[in-house]
């Protein structure tokens, strides 16, 4: 029970002040004039001013509070290093013990682990949201339990009492890391890009450690190459890269014998690989509808360089115009079809026949040029069949299918096979058609296929659209050349474009479009794996290998035409290996090397700063865990094996009484009294005056 005194005045304060200036003039004047009875007015004033005020007497009944010590516990992934879990565990098992030592004082435990999207160690914003959920007067300490490696300084709450680190780790911990301080997102393929490495080392390196580190680097997933680079030094990698699309690098640095860890030992780089024009060469040959929206479908995309070679004037055209008073300019075949046939992406025949524009020793380039890794499309037309057709040209031997020189006359709506419901080129593209289905073609020439894939088809389930695989380059047939319907939207149209786009992209060996590919996506720690196949048979489990060396079978299911899809729950981040047959691929599960393990040295600079401002201290736990005393506030809390922490000295009022320190009475009594004792005296002294 406390007692205070409290005042409730019965008139405003200003009143009361007014009233004491006033009763300070008249007992100035009476001091004046020689009144002997000024110091019993003075003491009568007083009272009726102190009666004014009301004074009362508050009596409260408190229940003493707690102090509150706050304990925050990194469970981060770097805290799992070397034998820093039972340091934690034996510095959390000795402050518990100390705090419960402690009169009327209790401790509160908060634990963090990894933060959200590669956070990393999130501790001030854990002991924020701890202290948030106590009452401030009542905190007397908060102690974190860490390797200091915190990564959200800049949240660091105001603490009201000390903070100390106890320090996890040993002195001569050391590692060795591999930094990728340089990596585009995008390069230009056939282009040399810049990537800048560096291999380091941390803490207390050994001697007898080697400056010398093993690199290996891997592009996906292909044989591995080794190398010895120097140790704290920057490295300047030029890659370039072997396709379009996502490539995947690989780099490791060997585990050297007693570093802290290896998981920051590797590093996946993803670029991707874009062309940075496509080199299309159309060759037109009998002018055709269809033939100004070739050049209208090539020449709308920005990314390719068209050259566009077109007869405009055949051989057996006698119109009698002298040669000399043609404007047209010589067309540089030779430059095109001999020195520079290499530079092309891919080459387009539109209704082109051998009209002895082109001799048969630029056929047999465009033959080679094809075996070395080039591509070529023919949009076949009724000239297919005739006698001077492309089949009749050293080009006959890259050419997936004979023709008939069978011309089919009438309306027909092109259907994928069921090949081509699975291939990457055509797969779901009927869902791209109108309501009713594609729009009719009118004419298609009769072919006959002896190698390739048939994806397209036209009446009576003959070949409209064959793809095919010459040593390392690719050849397709599309025989028709009433595509162009599907642009101008005749009978709702079709996807020409998208299937365009698709074929380009299926010559140009896009990853993508490969019939048989592994690929995954990533959300968060869930790795969704596609397997794409034209194969009949369903492919079978692919197996997934983790960081720590586990392989886990993943069964597919099919989710569509030549797609299967399962999904697989990384246990943690790092890098995934997946394998299926002759396929494999490795992605990064969260960043390959992940915030936690930038830093693995333990260290107390981090949070000095923030430490220092509260008075509080820093001790390795490889010293002992620390003591825990009583400080005065304001004064140093930590020394030579010991913390400290405030005592708050908080409470509760459970009750309040309030009772006034004189009745009204009493006051006016008092008053009565001093006032007639003042009157008597000076009466008195008056008389004998007169007498």
């Amino acid at each position: 029970m406390t007692q205070s005194l409290i005042f409730a005045p019965l008139i405003p304060w200003p009143l009361i002040w007014g009233a004491l200036a006033f009763a300070i003039v008249l007992l100035t004047l009476a001091v004046v004039r020689g009144l002997s009875g000024w110091g019993l007015r003075a003491v009568a004033a007083g009272v009726v001013l102190l009666a004014l005020a009301n004074p009362a007497l508050q009596e409260e009944d408190r229940a003493p509070q707690s102090d509150i010590v706050i304990a925050v516990v990194d469970d981060s992934a770097s805290q799992q290093l070397a034998d820093r879990p039972d340091q934690t565990a034996r510095a959390l098992a000795a402050l518990q013990a100390e705090v419960s030592a402690l009169e009327n004082t209790e401790l509160r435990v908060a634990r963090v682990g990894d933060g959200p999207e590669d956070a990393g160690t999130l501790a001030m914003t854990a002991l924020a949201e701890a202290l948030a959920e106590e009452p401030r007067a009542r905190v007397a300490g908060a102690v974190i339990i860490s390797d200091g490696q915190v990564h959200d300084l800049a949240l660091a709450p105001d603490m009201p009492a000390p903070l100390h680190l106890l320090l996890t780790g040993e002195p001569d911990d050391w590692d060795r890391r591999l930094i990728v301080k340089n990596a585009p997102a995008f390069a230009i393929l056939g282009e040399e890009v810049m990537l800048t490495l560096r291999v380091e080392d941390q803490g207390d390196v050994p001697a007898n450690i080697s400056p010398m580190a093993e690199l290996t680097i891997a592009v996906d997933a292909d044989e591995p190459q080794t190398y010895t680079v120097p140790v704290g030094e920057d490295l300047e990698l030029p890659v370039t890269l072997p396709h379009g699309g996502m490539n995947v690098l690989q780099f490791t640095v060997a585990t050297v014998e007693g570093e802290l860890t290896d998981r920051n030992n590797a590093a996946v780089v993803q670029i991707n690989g874009v062309r940075d024009r496509l080199r299309v060469l159309l060759v037109s040959g009998e002018p055709h509808a269809g033939e100004r929206v070739w050049r209208n479908l090539l020449k709308s995309d920005a990314s390719v360089d068209l050259v566009h070679f077109t007869i405009l004037r055949p051989p057996e055209k006698q119109d009698g115009i002298p040669v000399s008073e043609l404007s047209l300019i010589a067309f540089p075949t030779r430059e095109l079809f001999v020195e520079k046939i290499e530079e092309f992406d891919l080459i387009v025949f539109d209704r082109y026949s051998m009209r002895g524009i082109l001799p048969m020793s630029y056929m047999d380039n465009i033959v080679q040029y094809v075996r070395g890794g080039g591509t070529v499309l023919v949009a076949a037309g009724p000239e297919y069949g005739a006698v001077d057709s492309l089949w009749r040209s050293p080009l006959a031997e890259i050419l997936p299918a004979d023709p008939t020189a069978r011309v089919i006359e009438g309306g027909f709506q092109p259907q994928l096979t069921d090949l081509g419901r699975r291939h990457p080129v055509t797969e779901g593209l009927e869902d791209l058609a109108p309501e009713g289905g594609w729009g009719r073609w009118f004419r298609m020439v009769d072919v006959i296929p002896r190698a390739g894939q048939v994806v397209m088809e036209g009446p009576d389930n003959r070949p409209l659209l064959i793809l095919n695989r010459v040593d390392e380059g690719r050849v397709a047939i599309l025989a028709s050349d009433h595509a162009w319907l599907w642009g101008r939207g005749y009978e709702g149209g079709g996807p020409q474009l998208e299937l365009l786009r698709r074929l380009a992209h299926w010559m140009l060996k896009e990853p993508e479009l490969e019939e048989e590919t592994l690929s995954a996506t990533v959300s968060g720690q869930t790795l969704t794996v596609t397997r794409r196949s034209i194969e009949e048979t369903p492919p079978g489990d692919v197996y997934i290998t983790g960081p720590d060396g586990i392989e886990n079978p993943v069964p597919l299911a099919e989710v569509s035409p030549g797609r299967h899809e399962g999904v697989f729950e990384a246990p943690s981040v790092g890098l995934y290996r997946m394998e299926q047959g002759d396929l494999s691929r490795v992605v990064a599960i969260g960043p390959s090397s992940p915030r936690e393990f930038i830093e693995t040295i333990a260290s107390g600079e981090p949070l000095a700063d923030t430490i220092a401002a509260t008075n509080g201290g820093v001790m390795r736990l490889s010293d002992g865990a620390p003591d825990v005393r009583l400080v005065r506030d304001g004064r140093p809390a930590s020394g030579r094996g010991w913390i400290g922490i405030t005592p708050r000295g908080a409470y509760v009022t459970q009750d309040v009484r309030v009772a006034a320190l004189l009745p009204g009475w009493a006051w006016l009594l008092l008053v009565a009294v001093f006032a007639i004792a003042a009157w008597l005296i000076e009466g008195r002294k008056g008389a004998r005056k007169l007498t």
